[in-house]
């Protein structure tokens, strides 16, 4: 008699292919249908910050100091609020949109009747809500670019980095998604977690404001690393520590997926 197959791990490394690009479709051609009051809310709320902020309490603050150089806080806090846009777009379409896929509608059920894998879906929910973010943030650098707040071509590189933030927040969002049994849950994440680092991580004022033990914890946010590597480019130059930043956001990235998947793949076999 044959020794009977133990349960693939949970923790496998995750198995891909092609398969997750139907999925990602099928979300892009629902998603057209609200693509205008989808567009507005996401850009209303960082446009109405930049104009409140930027241009009202820009007016009492003057210039900030980022280094050796004196900036109108105008541009400081547009450079910090349009990676604040990407991390609540992706966060917010990883969490609600994708849990009422899983879990209220069931969607998730009927795509798997079909030849794809849970693994190729949660690649997929995550690649969507990467784009939903991009998509966020090109609007609102547009509108930037159009009311001369920043000109660079860098802002082009920004946008790649932009996309890498939509990623990680997106994977760091999908573990949060795998653990909720409702809606109200996913409040802690934001109260706790994403609000906290909005003010932690530079978004609003530099981070040598801070306490040292607080920015030191700070330095390593995903949103901190963000706006380390985009604010530059927004004043013409590169950032320094470029590859330290980007290897932060990499390490979220890759263990908040591989961790997502591993607690969704739980979650499908209770």
């Amino acid at each position: 008699m044959s020794a009977p197959t133990s349960a693939p791990s949970l923790w496998r490394r995750p198995d891909l292919s092609a398969r997750w690009w139907p999925v990602f479709m099928r979300n892009l051609l629902v998603w057209r249908k609200l693509a205008v009051p989808s567009l507005i809310g996401n850009i209303a709320e960082p446009l109405m910050w930049l104009v409140a902020f930027g241009y009202g309490m820009g007016a009492l603050v003057g210039q900030v100091r980022i280094g050796n150089e004196q900036v109108p806080y105008l541009v400081f806090l547009a450079s910090g609020s349009v990676c604040m846009s990407a991390m609540n777009a992706a966060s917010f379409e990883a969490l609600y949109s994708a849990f009422s896929r899983m879990h209220v509608q069931k969607t998730w059920d009927g795509i798997m009747n079909a030849p794809v894998t849970l693994d190729n879906v949660l690649m997929a929910e995550m690649l969507w809500a990467a784009w939903k973010s991009v998509f966020t943030v090109t609007a609102i650098l547009l509108v930037m670019v159009a009311l001369g707040i920043s000109t660079s071509p860098k802002l082009l590189v920004a946008w790649v980095v932009l996309l890498g933030a939509g990623i990680t927040f997106s994977c760091i969002a999908l573990i949060f998604n795998a653990m909720a049994k409702g809606y109200d849950f996913f409040t802690y994440y934001f109260t706790l977690g994403l609000t906290p680092m909005m003010f932690l991580s530079g978004v609003f004022f530099p981070l040598e404001q801070l306490p040292e033990g607080v920015r030191w914890v700070a330095g390593w946010l995903p949103l901190t690393a963000a706006v380390e590597l985009v604010r530059p480019m927004f004043l013409d130059h590169w950032p320094s520590q470029p590859l330290r930043h980007l290897l932060v956001l990499g390490v979220y990235a890759v263990g908040g997926f591989w961790l997502a998947l591993g607690l969704t793949r739980k979650r499908f076999q209770a």
